[in-house]
């Protein structure tokens, strides 16, 4: 299964550091090409040539290395189809989160252009800290998959969640990853994020509260998988997820996306994540309007962009269309109605009253087609993106 696929391997400073040298072993007979990292914490546990006895390569624990020329934390990126921490500490997982590369390890997942896998280790108080849960929440929006510890006894011995998973079923969701990394392979995606701007003036607009964070988690989920996405994205605060299969095409205003999704055809896959304003200004201004000459605005509808694809014609639209309701009540009543009005082969519906879903980093969201509806519980946004991934892959 792992024949010919290049790993990373980051091993931390955590009692479980030991496990990595058996996941070493594990990958290594199934095939893949294995290289170890070190922090100085995971060096205080095990020892390099532990690692080289079983990679059969040099193990890496320092930003400049005497005996090579390389930018070794760019190169141990570059060269990887993944990258495995484990043991995955709480502090490299801050580390992580907040963008900070003060050590080789930590420099080689800031460079990185490749995913992450890892198997977090800690005791039950810092896994359940809410500092620490922010962290892990950000990491896994950026993309990084989860592998969840066990509750067990811990070395320190007490009990709880905190025990890194065993070596194999580290190496099991490392076959998943790749697995899943080819399913849409071949296939192309458009899918459209943030929220849309409709211009008063210079200096003023129309908008609404989405993030973004929804529709970049699905892009993410897309090209993870193996498939070209056109992220075609609005206003938004969110970083863009990186990722090679990953195109960025900004746009502001509802027109300006239409465009964009249309000028991206042919795509298999078409997903209106976006939260596009439903009017604009039609008398907008290109200067400032003073308050003393008062708003006097008229509007005009913006263009339904998931009908102008669910409605295309056979041979130009995408083989799936899925859209977005973003409703207040009566949710499913009109996720159903969108379902049709639309043309789109499955409906994403979201309850957004209360301040819910918009900025958040979860969402709680029913999958509506028109046989079935499923409705998940409350989960990360990046899981409810797995989750329609799911689906998607099951009608190919």
């Amino acid at each position: 299964m792992l024949t010919g696929k290049r790993i990373t391997i980051i091993i931390t400073g955590s009692i479980a550091a030991y496990k990595a040298l058996e996941l070493i072993r594990l990958l290594t007979k199934a095939g893949a090409s294995v290289e170890g990292v070190l922090t100085r914490g995971g060096a205080a546990f095990i020892t390099p040539l532990s690692v080289e006895a079983l990679t059969g390569k040099r193990a890496h624990t320092e930003m400049w290395d005497e005996h090579s020329y390389e930018m070794n934390h760019i190169e141990l990126s570059r060269r990887a189809d993944l990258i495995v921490i484990a043991p995955a500490t709480a502090g490299m997982i801050a580390k992580m989160a907040n963008g900070i590369g003060d050590d080789l390890a930590a420099s080689v997942l800031l460079a990185k252009n490749k995913p992450v896998l890892l198997a977090p280790s800690m005791n039950t108080e810092m896994w359940e800290n809410a500092a620490f849960r922010r962290n892990l929440s950000q990491i896994q929006a950026d993309g990084a998959t989860i592998v969840p510890p066990q509750n067990d006894t811990l070395a320190c011995g007490e009990t709880g969640v905190g025990k890194m998973a065993e070596p194999d079923t580290i190496l099991a969701a490392i076959e998943t990853h790749f697995r899943a990394s080819e399913t849409l392979s071949g296939k192309s995606a458009i899918v459209t994020t943030g929220g849309t701007i409709e211009r008063i003036d210079s200096v003023r607009y129309l908008s609404n509260f989405s993030s973004g964070k929804q529709g970049n988690a699905l892009a993410l989920a897309l090209a993870q998988s193996g498939a070209k996405v056109t992220l075609v994205a609005g206003n938004t605060k969110e970083t863009t997820p990186k990722h090679p299969n990953i195109n960025l095409a900004p746009v502001e205003s509802a027109v300006q996306m239409r465009d964009a999704v249309h000028a991206a055809l042919p795509a298999d896959i078409f997903i209106g994540c976006a939260a596009v304003c439903d009017f604009s200004v039609s008398n907008n201004s290109d200067k400032k309007i003073k308050k003393e000459d008062g708003l006097d605005l008229q509007f005009e509808e913006t263009p339904d962009i998931a009908k102008s694809i669910g409605t295309l014609p056979a041979g130009k639209r995408p083989q799936l269309v899925i859209g977005f309701a973003a409703e207040t009540d009566d949710l499913l009543s009109y996720a159903k109605k969108k379902l049709t009005a639309k043309g789109c082969d499955l409906i994403v519906a979201n309850d957004v009253s209360q301040g819910a879903v918009f900025g958040q980093d979860t969402n709680t969201v029913h999958l509506v087609t028109k046989d079935s509806i499923q409705s998940l519980e409350t989960l990360p946004k990046s899981e409810v993106a797995q989750a329609i991934l799911t689906w998607i892959r099951g009608q190919f």
